[in-house]
């Protein structure tokens, strides 16, 4: 046996591509694109490596052009989820008893695929899928995902090196065990990179997992799947079991056996499936670790010293951007009477400006919303806007779906800061605002505070030190990650450990140490030496 040991692995965030024309990536792209629309691809339930195909059919389409089906998956049921957690269990020990450094060795692997040959099928996967842009692609489906791959590698390395002291006739040390059992994984639509962090971090700390990716987005998680397989991960680590949560939720929630839940999506899902494991406690053979990350209603709050056109490519960008479907997008909005006069006519032109369609047109800053269920939803709060005395429609409202499911980027102009629009989470580019008077700051930063239900993010914007300050301090609370003159999304892996609390999750911060740890079950040596 090797008596080798990691000292340090480094870590730098992924560069991000232009995709200028005539470059080699945007050639790539456009190859991969044009391959993904014009093949038709089968995905299987894969149980223990081995490909299941139940019959129970559900379709890839585009939300961009629902008509454009790109492939089919066959959804797993109790039976197949049954077999996920046993062939989970099946692969546990071979998984666990692996060196560190071979189990770091795989996702580091997958992140050079990812980074590299990977990169355009990822990224050409997420845009079609998940109808984004190149740019929203890139950052999400290439660089945070490879950003994720490499930081949980270099956390975990940092964790085992972290050793109790000991003295004088006694040695002590530190076994950094992964859980007794198996992980449930439940991903969400919006982001391929959290898709595979999901599985992902609890796998590279030992862990087996058992990972049911969102339905509207199979075809971009099995080729994250796949990606693993080609990095070298063992049979059985992760399983995948596409399918209807009804069908598979209590066959792996109510195991024995289930020893952790790492869930992003909505917060009544997510509730729901606490109370399930809440309920059956007593039956578990070790306590279950729940981490989730779950909605938001995320606050800009404009001081009259905020700098007007930083606010205003904050509010574009950070309510706009992937069509308001970020879990950090800004959505409520408090400005002062003095800069809502300054940007009111810059802001809404700049919203007008914005284009909504294919994105496979450069030019495209919105595609549209995930599916039929989002766009009617979006669309139902729209018009209750438009039939409200509270509330007027100043930009966008327009939703239009013979060909894909589109919503016009709307901002809805309140004078009730406590409008259904200002209180519940939409998903989607719908952005209302509240004009304050300039002496009411204080009592507006205490106002956003008690609205909302959730603590995910938010931004304020001034240039007064002391306003920021009691900014920080007042709605210490209302956001896991805050902001300060940038809009309230974008957080970068290892630069902004991502997660809220309140209705928002439990805020264990995807890409960071605080993650990772819950993956781990430390087991202390202490060992007498005289």
């Amino acid at each position: 046996m090797s008596n080798s040991t990691i000292r340090d692995i480094k870590f730098e965030n992924e560069p991000v591509l232009n995709y200028l024309a005539g470059s080699w990536e945007r050639a790539e792209l456009e190859k991969e694109l044009s391959r993904i629309k014009n093949e038709f691809l089968d995905i299987p339930v894969i149980v223990g490596g081995k490909e299941i195909k139940t019959g129970n059919i559900g379709k890839c389409a585009l939300p961009h052009n629902h008509s454009l089906v790109i492939g089919q998956y066959h959804k797993a049921g109790r039976k197949e989820a049954e077999l996920a957690v046993e062939e989970a269990l099946k692969a546990k020990k071979t998984w666990e008893g692996m060196k560190l450094e071979q189990r770091v060795a795989i996702f580091l692997k997958a992140a050079e695929l990812a980074s590299g040959p990977w990169r355009a099928r990822l990224n050409a996967a997420t845009m079609l899928t998940q109808s984004k842009t190149y740019k929203q692609a890139e950052i999400d489906s290439a660089c945070e995902l490879v950003d994720f791959l490499r930081f949980n590698a270099y956390c975990l390395v940092e964790l085992s090196g972290e050793q109790p002291i000991s003295v004088k006739g006694i040695w002590n040390r530190t076994e950094y065990r992964p859980l007794e059992g198996f992980v449930f994984a439940v991903s969400p639509f919006n982001f391929t990179s959290i898709a595979s962090n999901l599985p992902g971090a609890p796998a590279i700390a030992g862990n087996t997992v058992v990972w049911k990716p969102a339905s509207n987005t199979v075809y971009s998680s099995y080729v994250v799947f796949k990606l693993f397989q080609e990095a070298g991960l063992p049979d059985g680590v992760i399983n995948f079991i596409p399918g209807d949560s009804g069908d598979i939720s209590d066959a792996v929630l109510l195991n024995e056996h289930l020893c952790g839940l790492h869930f992003t999506g909505s917060t009544k899902v997510f509730q729901d499936m606490w109370t399930k494991i809440g309920t059956g406690i007593a039956s578990y053979r070790t306590f279950p670790r729940i981490v989730g990350e779950t909605g938001g209603k995320n606050y800009v709050i404009a001081h009259p010293s905020a700098d007007r056109s930083l606010l205003i490519q904050g509010l574009v960008d950070g309510a706009f951007e992937f069509q308001g479907q970020k879990c950090s997008a800004a959505s409520r909005v408090y400005i002062s009477r003095t800069v809502w006069t300054d940007i009111k006519e810059e802001f809404l032109y700049k919203t007008a400006k914005l284009k909504v369609g294919d994105v496979e047109e450069v030019d495209t800053f919105m595609g549209a919303v995930i599916d039929r269920k989002s766009y009617e939803t979006i669309k139902s709060y729209i018009y209750y806007a438009k039939n409200s005395h509270d509330a007027e429609i100043i930009a966008g409202g327009q939703c239009e779906d013979s060909r894909g499911y589109f919503v016009q980027p709307t901002v809805i102009l309140t004078d009730n800061p406590r409008f259904k629009t200002m209180e519940e989470e939409i998903f989607g580019p719908v952005l209302t605002i509240y004009v304050y008077n300039d002496e009411d700051y204080e009592e507006i930063l205490r106002l956003c505070d008690r609205t909302s239900i959730y603590g995910l993010t938010g931004a304020v914007f001034a240039k007064e030190r002391q306003a920021i300050e009691e900014a920080e301090k007042t709605l210490i609370h209302s956001a896991g990650n805050f902001y300060i003159n940038v809009r309230p999304t974008g957080a970068v892996v290892g630069q902004q450990p991502f997660g809220g609390s309140r209705k928002s999750g439990t805020n264990d911060k995807a890409g960071s140490k605080f993650n990772l740890i819950r993956w781990l079950s430390p087991r202390v040596i202490k060992e007498y030496l005289a």
